[in-house]
Formats: C-alpha cells, structure tokens, sequence
C-alpha cells in the first residue's frame, strides 16, 4: 500500500498524459490547434504554416496526451489575468461564486479518433494537479455547445449567456477545482503510467520493485543469483513457516502440476476440495496427472465446513487433501486452521494452492506439505515465478518432468536451469515490505469497501465473516452489465477484474488488494462506482465483445 503521484498516466495502450515541457511538444500543440481551431472550428484565418500559436501561449501550461510519442490531445490554462474570458464577459465576477483563486481552462482539442476515451477527464485531471498545487481552487472555461452534455457529467455549470460567433458557439461554465479533484483522485496517483489497478493480478507494483526489475539482468549461474535467491527462499520461509521455498519459470497453474507430480509419485488416494473455480481447476489437474482421487464438490460461495470435511474424510480415507487457500473467484476463505485440524485428525497429508493467499493474508504451512503461490499476486511483483513452498518431503529425482521435478531442483540449490534474475530481484524488493502493517491496511479497507459497496446497493457476494480480507466479488443484478461497468471505469484510468470467463458468464467483477494498492484509490473507489452507475442499463448498453 502506498500513497504516491506523478506527472503522467495512461488509459488503453499506449496513450500518456503528462504536461508538456520539450520544444517539439510545442510545435506539435501549435499544429494541432490549427487543426482544431482554423480547420474544424472556424475561429481563426488560415496560414499558410498550418500553426496556430495561442495568443497567451507565454502564459500557458498545456497538459497533453501522447499517442506513440504524437500529440493527440492537449488543453490549456493559466491563471493570469484578465481572462480570454472578461474580454467577452466584462462582468464576469458577478457570475463566479466565492474562491480564492481561478485559473481558465481553454484550448481543448483532442484528435477525432481519441474522443471516446475520455481523455478531456485525464487530460483536466493532469492540469487541475498542477494548478491545485498553484493555490486556484476554482475553473472557468468556455464550453464548445456540441460538448455541453461531457462538460455537465464533469461536474461544470455553466453561467452567463452563449459567447462567440454563430459558427462557434461557446457556454461560460465553471468548476470547483476541490470537488473535481475527488472524482478524479485515482487519476493522480498512478506512478507507472497505467491507471490504479484493483485487479487480482498483475499486481500493483511498488516503485522499489519496478526499479530491481529494471536492474541489468545477470546469469543464473553468477554468485549475485545464487546469493538473492538464497535470500529470497529464506524470507518465504520466515514469512510462512515452512522447511523450504523452490522457485522456477512459469505460472501457478504450472506450480500446481507441480505439486500434482508429487502426488502422483506418492501414488496414494486423495481428496480434492472445489467450492469455485480455482478448486475446479485443481479437479482437472488431478485429473490430467490421473491421480487417484475423489472430489468433494461445493456450490460457489458455498463455505466448506468441519462437517463437511469431515464426513468425506471419513468417507473416503484419502492420504492427501488438496485444497484452495483463498478461492479467488469468489473471495471464499477456505479455512487454513480448519483444514489443517481435520487433515492432522485424519492423517491426511494437506496440500495447498496458495496462489492468491500468499502475502494476502498471514499463511502460516506449518503442518502443510505442499503449497503453491507466484510472484505476481498478493506477494506484489511480477508474473512469472512458480512458487512451491513444501515441508522437506519431495520425491525422489527423475520421477517427474524436468519443469516440474521439485527434488531436481532442490539438488541444485534452487537453479536447475535458467532464471530471470530480474523476476528474483522484483521478488527481493516486494518481500522486503512490513507484512504485518500491509495485512492490517487490507483488512481496514475491506472493511470500508465491504460497507461503502453495500451503501451502493452492491452488497458483496460473500460476507466478510467467510471471505478473506482483500478479495471482494460483486455479483451484479441483471439490469447491470459488469463488464460495461467496469470499462467505464477503466476508461478513467480505474481497473476492476471482470474479463475472466467466469466472471463474465456470471455478469461479476472483483475488487482484489494485491500488491502495492494505495489508500486514497481505495477511498475514492466507491466515489467512482456510484458516477459510472449512473444511466448503466443492460437493456440499453451492451459491453464491448473483447
């Protein structure tokens, strides 16, 4: 968790706002505003250098957005006056409510292929920063009419009479700069360039880890791996409690084959554990290795209890459980005390997918066989490392697959073959966080999400009591489109979970903590469901077929 800023962000690939401050950033701004303002609004002559340089460009600070490095977009202000705007409104003071100090908002020109993504929020959000920082408190602009409804639903209100000529027809609006702020708040605080993300994963990442990842990378034979990854395998097993951490290239659905190949060595019946996807998933690995196993079935949602569980280990004897920590398609906590009671009860070796719970919450495997996790989830670094934390006992090499032979692996200390010393050093830096302090701040905040949802109308799924802290699954009514939802949040710069083809058959989306997730987006969260709520009707819209 983290409370940072900058000077740029981005919404869909490859656009970036930031404020303009290079010589060549200023031409293209004078090129596009004759395009805009001497093309396709007639308010000024033609020349023949196809530029057109604001008479107070001295004056101006121009806010941007970037496509592939070309200026797509762009808006001015400054806060000298008098006004373009007391020229046409010499009175204007009478119109303005009370404030401190005003700053005029003009030039707005944004090239037609890019005005449906709501680059006017981002580009008014970058400058009203700036401005902020500048002591005004207060907006003035003069609204083209053929953009009234856009200016409205950012929250100007137009004052005075229409200025301007017939062909170009302008409405003096304002704007309180304090109240544009906490719309756009999570605009502010993008450090990477991509938005804020509440996404179960690719997690939030911290600076500190976006810096170690950018580190040259260096062979996974060199002392410098071997010595961080000794590190690394060393504060997993600080963090969790178990014997020891292997690592290696691939995802958690390769971290679970893995562990799925030392039960399948061990040769004994098991119990898988489905309550959601994740469950069904480790259903269909078991499986695909063929291991002899039954399945203990839930609905979604629906809580395993000490009956349950109990019942099918008498029932069924297995040797081992294998079971979700934390299901993430629901939020579901799946008990770690409780399944580790029953399976010590039973003498049922326990095994784990761990995969979003790892760093989520506290995972004490003590008493685990095997658990799974990666890098990229709750642990806050990047895709692309299997995790698998285990208790000593591994079968013996050359049973398995090369990727998956854990006891291979071991042998050689942890780099049988090749490593992305990058991924390890991203991993170094995001385990180097006050745990205890970050699993305090997800429970606070999925306390204040869990009720400012419910104040909404949007109880969650589970309720707290079954759900583990940090993962909030909305199952939406009919007449709201989830997906739609949450692409209008997206296009102001907002990322909630809703693409996954469980979610969308369900008409969900998720609101997940992961990683280096920030206070005030987490506050102005709710701000921003309730606004993109507004006029979303299924029976009206339909989300975008991606």
């Amino acid at each position: 968790m983290s409370s940072r800023s900058a000077s740029a962000e981005s919404i869909g690939t490859g656009l970036q706002f930031k404020l303009a401050d290079r010589p060549a950033e200023f031409e293209a701004i004078h090129r596009l505003n004759y395009r805009t303002f001497v093309e396709e609004i007639p308010q000024h002559a033609a020349n023949a250098k196809q530029c057109l340089v604001d008479r107070f460009h001295g004056e101006n600070t121009y806010a941007i957005c970037l496509h592939e490095g070309e200026v797509v977009g762009m808006i001015a202000g400054r806060c000298e006056r008098p006004f373009s705007l007391e020229g046409k409104l010499p009175a204007l003071a009478d119109y303005l409510p009370l404030h401190q100090k005003a700053v005029e908002i003009r030039l707005l020109a944004v090239a037609p292929e890019f005005r449906k993504q709501a680059v006017f929020a981002r580009l008014a959000g970058v400058l009203g920063v700036h401005f902020r920082g500048l002591g005004c408190d207060l907006a003035l602009i003069s609204g083209t009419v053929r953009q009234l409804k856009l200016y409205a639903h950012l929250g100007f209100r137009p004052f005075g009479p229409l200025v301007g000529s017939e062909d170009a027809l302008y409405q003096p609006m304002f704007l309180r700069l304090p109240d544009y702020a906490a719309q756009v708040a999570h605009l502010e605080l993008s450090a990477d360039g991509e938005g804020v993300s509440f996404l179960p994963g690719p997690a939030a990442i911290a600076p500190a880890v976006a810096a170690a990842w950018a580190q040259a990378p260096v062979s996974h034979r060199s002392s410098v791996h071997r010595q961080r990854l000794t590190r690394v395998r060393e504060r997993l097993r600080a963090l969790t409690g178990c014997a020891d951490a292997l690592l290696f290239a691939g995802s958690g659905t390769l971290a679970n084959d893995a562990v799925a190949g030392q039960l399948s060595v061990d040769g004994r019946p098991g119990l898988v554990i489905a309550n959601g996807e994740f469950g069904e998933r480790l259903a269909d690995q078991a499986r695909r290795w063929r291991l002899t196993h039954q399945v203990l079935r839930l609905g979604w949602g629906e809580a395993l209890t000490a009956e349950r569980l109990q019942a099918a280990l008498r029932e069924q004897q297995p040797a081992w459980v294998w079971a979700v920590l934390c299901e993430t398609s629901t939020g579901m906590d799946n008990g770690l005390a409780l399944l580790r009671e029953a399976c010590a009860e039973a003498g049922a070796a326990l095994c784990l997918d761990a995969v979003s719970a790892l760093g989520l919450q506290p995972v004490d495997l003590r008493g685990v066989w095997l658990a799974s996790s990666v890098s990229g989830k709750a642990l806050g670094a990047y895709p692309g490392l299997s995790l698998v934390l285990h208790d000593g006992r591994l079968a013996a090499a050359g049973q398995l697959p090369t990727s998956v032979d854990l006891a291979a692996f071991a042998a050689t200390d942890g780099v049988p073959y090749t490593q992305s010393s990058n991924g390890l050093a991203a991993l170094e830096a995001a385990l180097s966080v006050d745990w205890p302090a970050r699993w305090q701040a997800t429970r606070s905040a999925d306390i204040f999400l869990r009720s400012e949802l419910a104040a909404l109308g949007l109880p969650p799924l589970l309720p707290a009591v079954k759900a583990m802290p940090g993962v909030i699954t909305l199952a939406l009514p009919a007449s709201l489109n989830a997906a739609r939802l949450c692409q209008r949040l997206e296009r102001y710069g907002c990322k909630l979970a809703y693409q996954s083809g469980y979610l969308r058959e369900r008409n969900w989306l998720q609101i997940c903590l992961m990683g280096d997730w920030q206070q005030r987006a987490v506050e102005v969260l709710p701000q921003q469901l309730a606004r993109r709520l507004q006029g979303l009707d299924q029976t009206k819209e339909k989300a975008d077929p991606r």
